[in-house]
């Protein structure tokens, strides 16, 4: 079902962008249901992978930061689709630990293999119990394809999530697709995540809400044809 949205947006100069559909290239729903949330204000209708209802070949994500990896799916799905699509990607990176267990991009896959929810919570909370509580932070990554010619990028601190901590004690509170919030603690105020709400990540939500008005000022030029 595509998300209602506001009618339009307004460039520096007036220029005015019709709505225009875009597709999130990712199967998570609860991270569709997010983004929707974040770009309300912004004309765009957004489609996930799930709503296409067709088959979606999988790819390999082999890059060794999120960019690199934002940028290889954002390609393919542009590639496969032929529509205006986007991508995100992101690392977990922790304080004093060593490398070799260090996430990186690769938060969900562990030793080659992609774990469940229960199977994060499981092997993080083990390092938290070993290391004790880790001092964590995510870096955030997107990449926007418009067309053949036209692609926007960005890993910048301002996506980055605010310091926090990563607990060996679940919430007993789960989120589908968002495992590690129940074990994420506010490294300020010692509250977890799912107990602070979406204004934990404000620092983040306004780095990604704020390339998005960027773009799509440059695309208010672009179907406009001054750009």
């Amino acid at each position: 079902m595509e998300h209602e949205i506001k009618p339009s947006v307004t460039d520096r100069e007036g220029e005015r962008l019709l709505p225009v559909r875009v597709l999130y290239g990712t199967r998570n729903t609860a991270k569709l249901s997010e983004m929707r949330e974040r770009l309300k204000s912004l004309p765009i209708v957004l489609t996930g992978l799930a709503d296409l209802k067709q088959d979606v070949p999988d790819i390999a994500e082999t890059g060794s930061t999120p960019l690199e990896n934002a940028r290889q799916k954002a390609e393919f799905y542009y590639r496969t689709f032929h529509m205006p699509v986007f991508s995100c990607d992101s690392g977990l990176y922790f304080d004093r630990v060593p490398e070799d267990i260090q996430p990186g991009v690769y938060v969900r896959r562990v030793h080659g293999k992609n774990l469940t929810d229960e199977e994060m919570i499981a092997y993080y909370s083990g390092l938290a119990r070993k290391y004790g509580n880790l001092k964590a932070r995510y870096k955030n990554a997107v990449c926007f394809v418009l067309d053949d010619t036209h692609r926007y990028e960005a890993m910048t601190p301002s996506m980055e999530s605010r310091e926090f901590l990563l607990t060996d004690r679940p919430h007993p509170v789960r989120e589908q697709g968002f495992p590690l919030d129940s074990l994420s603690v506010d490294a300020a105020s010692g509250l977890y995540f799912q107990d602070l709400g979406q204004d934990a990540w404000e620092k983040e939500t306004d780095g990604m809400l704020e390339f998005f008005q960027e773009v799509f000022g440059k695309l208010a030029k672009v179907m406009n044809g001054t750009e």
